[in-house]
């Protein structure tokens, strides 16, 4: 018995020493803007596969909170994936987003962004991931909007693979009038936004949206709008000729798994998981709207199972 104890505490202690892994922030000087980022790597000397972690949209930063009006839904849902990838040796990179949290920028023009400045700086991240001399290989990880830009970014150069978590299936402009009807809109506001966002996709500018639809709409952001609403997500994934994972949560209220079968059938080589009671900050969510969103405001709740082990099991597969 003793014999078997002591069997149990050196086993804990190899798994503990297997999953150490130490966080180092870095940065990336663009011009006269800096941006701020966490690369964590397991310890040791051996050389590992690393991920790059690309956030969705909006004012969400490296651990995949977001900052709205003053108010922050913190769920640290990329950061307790870092965490669970670093257990099975895989390193990560996160970073706040151009003009968010760390990588804020003093009198930045939110007119002069587009979709492709944030492709841009995801290509950026993911060199200086790769340029590190214990990373083996590089695989783009991007949540929501990000898992477009991860598609785009992995078009432009060599990546081993790409993980897209709840990814839209379809233009944006689609995507955002299913939300519009979903519940999360009043709906005496949908049918001005879907004026606005008809307007938009026309590329025709809203010089005064209604004054309730401003965070939404507002004039700085609508030329970052109309650079994106033309993107087929499934489109731009077909291009790729590398491996592709697609996981979709099955209670998430933002994203469906009709989206995830769209980006399957766009790419019939790519491997669809569809996580039970997965919301879209990657927790364990019932379908009702109150208890479901509740989630985004909880750090304490871990990653719904099933999630780590679809995502470190692609990770580790690819070469």
């Amino acid at each position: 018995m003793r014999r078997f104890a002591g069997a149990i505490v050196l086993a804990a202690l190899f798994a503990a020493s297997a999953s150490a892994a130490t966080p180092h922030e870095v940065t990336i000087v663009d011009g006269a803007v800096t941006l701020h980022g966490t690369i964590l790597l397991p310890d040791g000397e051996a050389k590992v596969p690393g991920v790059v972690l690309i956030a969705g949209s909006g004012p969400t930063d490296r651990d995949g909170n977001s900052h709205i009006r003053g108010e922050t839904l913190h769920n640290d849902s990329l950061k307790l994936l870092a965490e669970g990838l670093a257990t099975r040796g895989i390193a990560s990179l996160r970073y706040d987003k151009r003009g968010i949290a760390e990588s804020k920028v003093v009198g930045l023009d939110e007119s002069t962004l587009r979709f492709g400045t944030f492709v841009a700086d995801a290509a950026k991240w993911t060199a200086l991931l790769a340029a590190d001399q214990r990373i083996s290989r590089v695989v783009l990880i991007g949540h929501s909007e990000g898992a477009l830009v991860a598609t785009m970014a992995a078009e432009t150069m060599r990546v081993a693979g790409v993980v897209s978590v709840a990814g839209a299936g379809e233009p944006a402009a689609a995507v955002l009038r299913r939300q519009f009807h979903s519940g999360a809109m009043p709906p005496a506001l949908i049918a001005p936004a879907e004026a606005t966002l008809d307007s938009l996709a026309a590329g025709k500018l809203v010089a005064e949206p209604p004054p309730e639809l401003l965070v939404l709409f507002r004039p700085s952001v609508q030329p970052y709008l109309m650079s994106w609403l033309p993107l087929d997500p499934a489109a731009e994934l077909a291009k790729l000729k590398i491996p592709v994972l697609i996981v979709q949560g099955a209670t998430d209220l933002q994203i469906s798994k009709r989206d995830a079968g769209l980006l399957a059938a766009a790419k019939p080589d790519a491997k669809l998981v569809i996580v039970p009671g997965m919301n879209h900050v990657l927790k364990t969510a019932p379908i009702d709207r109150a208890a479901n969103v509740a989630t985004y405001s909880d750090p304490s709740l871990p990653l719904a199972p099933g999630l780590l082990d679809a995502v470190a099991g692609f990770v580790e597969g690819t070469r």
